[in-house]
């Protein structure tokens, strides 16, 4: 089980990369193995079968550290195809630029045969050189068009800091 959450985990770094404008994640943490915990799990066998981690479940490959409270991994004709963590869900990565991402949703929601991913409930993204706050996030990988807002009377908000500007102290 744990080497079919792996295109989920690499793309959900690659989304939060790409709303932020790094250069790009570690690497070399895509040819480490992926590690997975969870206080309990219930996954179906099968090329239609559904995985549900629960409890703590804690993702880590290389310097990429992923933690929600539940993940439930689905897969199609023996592929993944759907990702959603839930719960409160944090992300860490180091950069190859020396950077280091951290963002945190409520809820993240990929699609894989679409290649659309949906973070939501108080998303925030930060990086050295800027932020992004607001209640949703939708980043489609196939064209790399991310769209952000926030429900009702929610805003989105960047910080972008300039190239010689000292380190983000915090959202904008």
């Amino acid at each position: 089980m744990p080497r079919s959450t792996d295109p989920a985990v690499r793309l959900l770094a690659v989304l939060l990369v790409a709303a932020c404008g790094s250069v790009g994640a570690r690497t070399s943490d895509r040819t480490q193995p992926m590690d997975i915990e969870a206080s309990r799990s219930d996954c179906g066998l099968g090329a239609n079968a559904t995985c549900t981690l629960t409890g703590n479940v804690i993702i880590t490959q290389g310097s990429l550290r992923v933690v929600s409270a539940r993940a439930v991994i689905s897969q199609s004709n023996g592929n993944p195809s759907r990702a959603q963590l839930s719960g409160g869900v944090t992300l860490q990565q180091d950069m190859d630029d020396g950077d280091r991402i951290q963002a945190a949703a409520a809820n993240v929601d990929y699609d894989m045969q679409s290649e659309v991913m949906v973070l939501t409930g108080n998303v925030t993204i930060h990086q050295q050189r800027g932020s992004l706050n607001g209640q949703r996030v939708v980043y489609n990988l196939k064209t790399g068009q991310i769209e952000s807002g926030g429900d009702g009377g929610g805003r989105v908000r960047m910080r972008i800091l300039p190239k010689s500007a000292p380190a983000a102290g915090g959202s904008p």
